[in-house]
């Protein structure tokens, strides 16, 4: 059986939840290889409504381990209330179904406090963060002067760290007009939690390559969306981390070969959080009734999403850099009752044709997108479970966006509810 990598095709919030739980059945691990506290995955399960920021979605799952990698930066205090907030739901989460990468890194109340006060002095130029800590938290994994999982298993060790670490935060935050970091305090909460943190610290790395040559089927889940990639995404207008499929290697601690099926997860119209370039956005009422149908809000932040038409040559290029081989197609419901789809087919940039978005911010800004009109539908959709059930001008604007974007639909999900999922193919087969 494959193994099989799940990735957003766009900038986030296309439903990857929902698709990670329906494939979580077929798998034995799941694990969430980047990212942070900032992601935002909502599950329905027979009414019942899960949300999750850190935690995989197979956490709900019974007989399923759940691993955080250590391609993800861990709040482990958002991580304890995330894991009592599903116990109060039901959710049994243990050592016996949860391990953490020992190598992982800390965020820390100091990197919610850099993140936050450099928005605030950025003023028009903030790049619209969930003010979490996540960059703060990537940017000292990277300067070597982070605290990782395993360093709370000594007091020496631990000591080290904090002095490198608030050599630099102490000098940040008198630069922005800041006090320096109550030390005694961090070290005291940080000795506190580190029991309870520490009971599922592994090796992750190792235990990952032995579940795989034991041949379990493993599920990677990413967080976030490809065009929020530190490297390809519309920068700098994008999280920390590199949210494309390879991270799924380097974020758990297996090789490349690992990787047999990459799913790209793409909603049937396009949704944005947060400052940057959106060449389908609408601010009409087209945009409003996107928004207002899909229940477009963060599910983190509670922000309202900016909302347009399915953008084909964004998720064109993002499936070839991830190497996609098939897309879960979610919300299409959400277009039911629109009488003329649009989507886009190129851009228009001083006259000239692209069929891909370029790296440079002015030339991103001058972007004007290029359409091809469908006949919409007046019939529903949701809750479909077979293409016998979808309309013909469904069917066909499905086509054409496989045509569009040179990749196959595997899934297609018609409604939040786990069971509302058309399978063309299945991701785990060989």
């Amino acid at each position: 059986m494959a193994n099989v990598v799940v990735v957003g095709a766009q900038w986030g919030d296309e439903g990857k939840g929902k698709i990670v739980d329906w494939l979580s059945e077929r798998a034995d691990v799941i694990a969430r290889f980047q990212g942070g506290h900032n992601a935002g995955h909502t599950l329905v399960i027979g009414g019942q409504v899960f949300k999750l920021s850190l935690l995989p979605s197979g956490i709900v799952r019974k007989g399923k381990m759940a691993v955080i990698g250590n391609g993800v930066v861990l709040d482990p205090w958002s991580l304890f209330s995330e894991i009592d907030k599903l116990a109060a739901q039901g959710v049994e989460i243990s050592p016996e179904n949860l391990m953490i990468a020992e190598n992982t890194p800390l965020i820390l109340p100091l990197h919610q406090d850099l993140d936050q006060l450099r928005e605030e002095a950025a003023g028009k130029a903030k790049i619209g963060t969930t003010g979490r800590g996540i960059g703060p938290a990537y940017e000292d994994k990277v300067g070597r002067r982070t605290i990782r999982v395993a360093d709370l298993a000594d007091e020496e060790t631990l000591d080290a760290r904090l002095d490198r670490l608030l050599a630099h935060h102490d000098a940040l935050r008198q630069g922005l007009g800041a006090t320096a970091v109550n030390r005694a305090e961090l070290r005291a909460k940080l000795l506190e939690i580190a029991p309870k943190l520490l009971q599922y610290a592994q090796p992750v790395w190792k235990v990952m390559n032995d579940y795989r040559k034991s041949g379990k089927r493993i599920l990677f889940e990413g967080a976030q969306g490809s065009l929020l990639d530190i490297d390809f995404g519309t920068y700098p207008y994008v999280t920390s981390s590199t949210t494309m499929s390879g991270m799924a290697a380097t974020g758990t601690g297996l090789g490349p070969s690992a990787i047999g099926f990459v799913l790209g997860i793409v909603k049937a119209y396009t949704t944005r959080v947060g400052e940057g370039p959106f060449p389908t956005e609408l601010e009409d009422a087209d945009g409003q009734r996107l928004g207002e149908r899909g229940r477009e809000f963060g599910t983190v932040t509670g922000r309202k999403r900016r909302c347009g038409w399915f953008d084909a040559v964004l998720v064109r290029q993002t499936c070839a850099i991830s190497g996609v081989n098939g897309i879960a197609l979610t919300k299409l419901d959400v277009l039911d009752g629109f009488k003329t789809l649009k989507i886009c087919t190129g851009y228009e940039i001083d006259g000239t044709r692209y069929d891909y978005l370029p790296t440079a911010a002015a030339l991103q800004a001058k972007v004007t997108p290029i359409y091809e009109e469908m006949e919409g539908w007046e019939e529903s959709t949701e809750g479909a479970r077979s293409w016998a059930d979808l309309p013909a001008a469904a069917i066909k604007y499905v086509r054409r966006i496989e045509e569009l974007i040179q990749c196959p639909v595997a899934l297609l999900s018609t409604s939040p509810e786990r069971d509302d999922t058309i399978l063309v193919t299945d991701p785990f087969a060989d």
